[in-house]
């Protein structure tokens, strides 16, 4: 990782005092639904009184027209400069050729790549994560990308640590995405990280979307999906959310689908890629953060409501994920 982008955090940075910048990087030929996600999510995002809370441009080696893959081109308004004043780069996905062919960058783009300040948020959607990896920001470092790319990306970039199989990585000021709609994902969960639940779940109505996807990309890899068995956990998953303060051992759950332990589990992680036990805990910390949100709750009572039982619990599983205690996040996004 390129040594002036080490591991500060955005929050570290105190942006939050003025309007966010988001600079998307087009590189020819450039996925065209990919480069229009951030300004449509992350341009859909206002505070109560509807002030923007971001402000996102595009840029690109020179401003103007930058072709696409699907046969349109898309038009960057500025160059290259955009990105030393940038709190958030982000590239998305592209067939960009030295990065997909040769896993290396040319000149121009790496120098343009160099000036992005440090702390700034550094951001992949889908194959734009060859370009990052070629620069070396995933040296040592967990990532994701397209699933259908993932061996060209293995052979390009050994020193990565690649999983194909989840909708986003957040490595904290280093995120990285699946494929195309999975850059829906990643941005909607970088406003939840900023600005808190309610302003991304206001973001994911106007976009309507869910403001949260479940599983990861194993669910659409053809040879991680058992064709054996057509039965689907959704439904069990769907009642799940509605009894996250009931107890919900894999046992439990698998009853309710009329399946076996050992079945239901499997099933479960080929449509989600995740274990039951992680996909309810990280359903049961959103529930709490929507609670510290929106009601003046002690924390006890939030631990109890969401299902992680104790305020020990809520804490060690707040900071694990957010590396935030209770208290913490409900002054961060409440004000209080």
């Amino acid at each position: 990782m390129p040594e002036n982008h080490a591991t500060e955090s955005f929050e570290a940075k105190g942006a939050a005092s003025r309007r966010h910048v988001v600079a998307v990087l087009l590189l020819e030929p450039v996925v065209g639904f990919d480069a229009t996600i951030p300004p449509m999510v992350f341009g859909a995002a206002v505070a109560e009184d509807g002030m923007p809370l971001y402000e996102v441009v595009t840029c690109a080696l020179e401003p103007g027209p930058v072709r696409g893959t699907a046969g349109y081109s898309l038009v960057a308004e500025r160059g290259v400069e955009a990105l030393a004043v940038a709190d958030t780069v982000i590239v998305p996905g592209t067939r960009f050729p030295p990065a997909r062919n040769e896993g290396r960058l040319t000149d121009e783009v790496a120098a343009a790549l160099a000036a992005i300040p440090a702390g700034s948020r550094i951001v992949s959607i889908c194959t734009g994560a060859f370009v990052l990896a070629a620069a070396g920001f995933f040296d040592g470092r967990r990532a994701t990308t397209h699933w259908r790319y993932a061996d060209d990306f293995r052979g390009l970039f050994p020193k990565v640590d690649l999983d194909e199989t989840v909708l986003f990585v957040d490595e904290g000021s280093l995120l990285s995405s699946a494929g195309l709609a999975a850059g829906i994902d990643l941005c909607l969960h970088m406003i939840r990280r900023d600005h808190g639940a309610a302003v991304a779940n206001r973001v994911a109505r106007h976009c309507v979307v869910p403001p949260w996807r479940e599983g990861g990309q194993a669910q659409f890899i053809e040879h991680h999906v058992p064709d054996h068995d057509d039965r689907s956990t959704a439904a069990v998953r769907a009642w799940a959310l509605e009894h996250l303060a009931e107890p919900l051992s894999v046992a439990v759950l698998a009853a309710r689908a009329r399946m076996s332990p050992r079945t239901f589990a499997r099933r479960f992680q080929a449509e989600t890629g995740m274990s039951p036990g992680a996909w309810i805990r990280d359903r049961r910390v959103d529930r709490a953060r929507e609670l510290l949100e929106s009601a003046d709750l002690p924390v006890d009572v939030v631990a109890e409501m969401s299902g992680l039982g104790s305020p020990d619990n809520l804490r060690h599983h707040m900071r694990r994920g957010l590396g935030m205690s209770p208290s913490a996040y409900r002054k961060a996004f409440t004000g209080q």
